[in-house]
This record gives structure tokens, sequence and C-alpha cells, in this order.
């Protein structure tokens, strides 16, 4: 199974062949990167002229040109392949790193393009950042600037609201409502009485008046002023006096 595409920038494709990797190793991690189907091997490499003359590898210092070599392996895992240039049996410049994780194959990138990528990823972020700043803010020419989030009204709406405490009353407002209960009561006297608790109310017409006794305070004073008078009728009109001029 093969899946490859030959775009410009090979840094975002990976390549692979199923049926190679059972038999990976050190010794034919080469072949398998030089299949034809691969997009990152160059068919104009002195590997695969050494490989059409039936050469071994080592031909490879003798020559000038683009060579690959296996750099490091760690079986069956992990394979690196590098790309170089070669200007003499001692002199190599290195073009490119290829690594292979269990059979895919990727193009390892060079430090232009991760530093590329990381700044991108920050602009990016910052500028995400900006916008979503500039979406809650607000401005009016009474009150300024201001932010409005959406989360506050959702918490508010979500918060149960909390009961105000009642204050009690003062001495003051007893006092005028209980003058005010009086006289509403004097002017509109209750027609229904309920004697007590658990009964019916009963009209007030209905209910039996009883005398009220008279204080014996009342009495003893009615007494003494019987006995007042009768003791003046007896001794008769007072006496008139001379006035001296």
């Amino acid at each position: 199974q093969c899946r490859f595409i030959f775009p410009d920038n090979l840094l975002g494709i990976s390549w692979v062949d199923s049926s190679w990797i059972p038999i990976l190793n050190n010794g034919s991690v080469l072949d398998y990167f030089s299949e034809r189907s691969n997009p990152f091997y160059d068919r104009t490499c002195n590997n695969e002229v050494v490989k059409m003359q039936r050469m071994t590898l080592d031909h490879l210092n003798q020559m000038v040109g683009v060579e690959y070599i296996l750099l490091h392996a760690q079986e069956p895992i992990l394979f690196i392949i590098r790309k170089q240039q070669r200007q003499s049996p001692t002199q190599v410049m290195p073009l490119a790193d290829y690594y292979i994780i269990a059979g895919v194959i990727y193009q390892a990138p060079d430090l232009g393009s991760v530093i590329n990528s990381r700044v991108l990823t920050a602009v990016h972020g910052i500028q995400s950042a900006f916008e979503e700043a500039m979406s809650y803010c607000r401005y009016h020419p009474s009150k300024g600037y201001w932010w409005h989030f959406k989360d506050e009204e959702e918490r508010e709406k979500t918060k149960p609201k909390a009961k105000k405490k009642e204050e009690p009353s003062s001495i003051f407002q007893r006092q005028r409502v209980d003058a005010l209960l009086l006289d509403l009561r004097q002017k509109f006297p209750p027609r229904f009485v309920q004697q007590k608790p658990g009964e019916k109310p009963v009209p007030v017409d209905q209910i039996k008046k009883e005398p009220e006794p008279v204080p014996e305070a009342v009495k003893t004073e009615e007494k003494e002023t019987v006995k007042n008078a009768q003791s003046a009728g007896a001794k008769g009109p007072p006496e008139k006096r001379m006035r001296l001029q």
C-alpha cells in the first residue's frame, strides 16, 4: 500500500509501503527508501548509479554528487537517513534528514521552517486574543470605555437570587401602627366577635350585656354626700357677720 503526493513542500506529507514493514532492518532500509514511488527519493543520486551497476555502498565514498546514507538505526522502529552532497572522499555537506517510524517516512524540518512555524503560531494566537478582547470592549460618550462579558450575564442569570433580610420595625413605627389601628377600630367597630378561640364568630347584637357592678367607691361617696346634707339642714344657715369699714 503506497500513499504519496508530490507538492513543492515535502514537510507536510508522508510515505509508507506496508509490504516492507515486516522485513525492515539496517540492510534493507536503504532499498526501502529507494522505492520509485517514494517522493523523498532523488533518482539522479549516486545510490541509484551504484544500484544499477550492482556495486556495494562503499563505492559512494569515491563518487561526487548527491547520496543517501543510514545515519542512525534503532530496529525495528526508528531509522534516520541523511541526504548529503559529497564533494570529496572526506568532505560532505548535509542537505536533508528523513526519519522512518514504524515504516512511515517523514522529512525532518529545517531550522528556518521550525522558527517560521513557531512565529506564525504565536502571531496567530496573539491576533486571536486581540480580536476576542476587542469583541468585549464597549464605548459610550457619556460612560467611556468598559468591558462587557457574556459569561458574567449567564452567571448572573443562573445564580440564585439572595433573599433580602427584612429589617425589624422601630418603636416609632409600632406605636404609630397601633394608634392607627385603634382609631380605625373606634370608627368602625367589629360586627362579629369570637368569644373563645376555635368557636364561630357571633354578632355583637346577640351578646347579652350584663349589668355593670357599681363600684364601692361611688357608693361611699354618695353616703358621705347625704350625711353632709342632713347635718347642714339641722344646723341651719350660717350667721352673717358684719363688715368692718
